[in-house]
């Protein structure tokens, strides 16, 4: 792949200008995800065919959630031995992880996603892990997402899946945890398994980290800012609990949870990148607001930096 001059790939292209992935994960605390094991269209659930007033009532209804809708398979090729299923997967205000999970055949079963997006859900389910591996949407995300589903589905196949476009194709291979709502990037195999471990152990990493889809970019930012200097923490180590303008930026306050400062101000600032070609497909430039931790300040409590590399 790095070597053919005629083709350009995206992610090869962002690691090469060094593109920061902090702060980039899309905000979502809803999703919807519907298992379509044959090849997907370029536009995901638009694309699919389904019975029209079917498909207009869960995609209103998921407007309504301001939930994402993302088709699903198991990694590898494999005979649908089973009903396809659907899940509609809610992280509330209060951090709770709560999903419903159905089966479908036939297109009116999907009307169970709509009675799904207006109920609370469970608790006490395993994360779900998905990787986008969207070829029509994206060349990176089948080239890089497709190894690292095989290898994460090797470890753990009843809770990885490949998923259609999730967002930032230039970080491909990208994983999404849900409904714990974390982003990650640039993975290959081997960091997507030592990442993934080091998730489902509750301790969530900077090195790989695009962010909280619950938190702005900026608080994003923060977030990882922190992860980066104190180490690894659990997904709700640290709360947001103020953000300000200043300047070019903001001053982000964040409360942690012992080992970990108990409130830290981080200084975040952004700026308009050139213009770059941000996806394979998209031939035209395009800029994008970069964010960058700029200062992290222990304002209460230990001062816990991780020794130098």
């Amino acid at each position: 792949m790095a070597g053919d001059p005629a083709r350009f790939f995206c992610a090869e292209a962002a690691r090469e200008r060094g593109d920061g992935l902090a702060g980039t994960a899309p905000h979502g605390r809803v999703w919807v995800l519907i298992e379509h094991p044959g090849g997907w269209p370029p536009n995901g659930f638009e694309g699919l065919g389904l019975e029209p007033a079917l498909a207009a009532r869960v995609f209103a209804a998921a407007q309504t959630c301001r939930a994402r809708i993302l088709l699903v398979r198991r990694p590898g090729r494999r005979r649908a031995t089973e009903p396809r299923r659907w899940a509609v997967l809610h992280h509330d205000d209060r951090g709770a992880h709560r999903q419903t999970w159905g089966t479908w055949e036939a297109d009116a079963d999907l009307d169970g996603v709509v009675n799904a997006l207006h109920s609370p859900g469970t608790t006490g389910h395993p994360p779900v892990v998905l990787v986008c591996a969207h070829g029509l949407h994206d060349v990176c995300c089948a080239v890089r997402g497709r190894p690292v589903a095989a290898a994460l589905g090797a470890r753990h196949p009843r809770l990885v899946w490949e998923c259609t476009h999730v967002g930032g194709d230039r970080f491909a291979a990208n994983v999404a945890v849900l409904p714990d709502g974390v982003y990650y990037g640039n993975l290959d195999a081997p960091s997507a398994g030592t990442t993934l471990a080091g998730h489902l152990a509750d301790r969530v990493a900077a090195t790989h980290l695009r962010g909280y889809t619950d938190l702005p970019p900026p608080a994003q930012v923060a977030v990882a800012a922190l992860l980066a200097r104190h180490g690894p923490a659990a997904r709700h180590a640290y709360e947001v609990v103020g953000t300000e303008r200043a300047d070019d930026g903001w001053r982000v306050r964040v409360a942690g949870t012992p080992p970990h400062p108990a409130l830290s101000e981080v200084e975040v600032r952004a700026h308009r990148t050139a213009p770059h070609r941000l996806t394979c497909r998209g031939a035209a430039p395009s800029t994008y607001l970069a964010h960058e931790a700029v200062a992290v300040r222990t304002l209460r409590g230990p001062e816990t930096m991780l020794p130098p590399r």
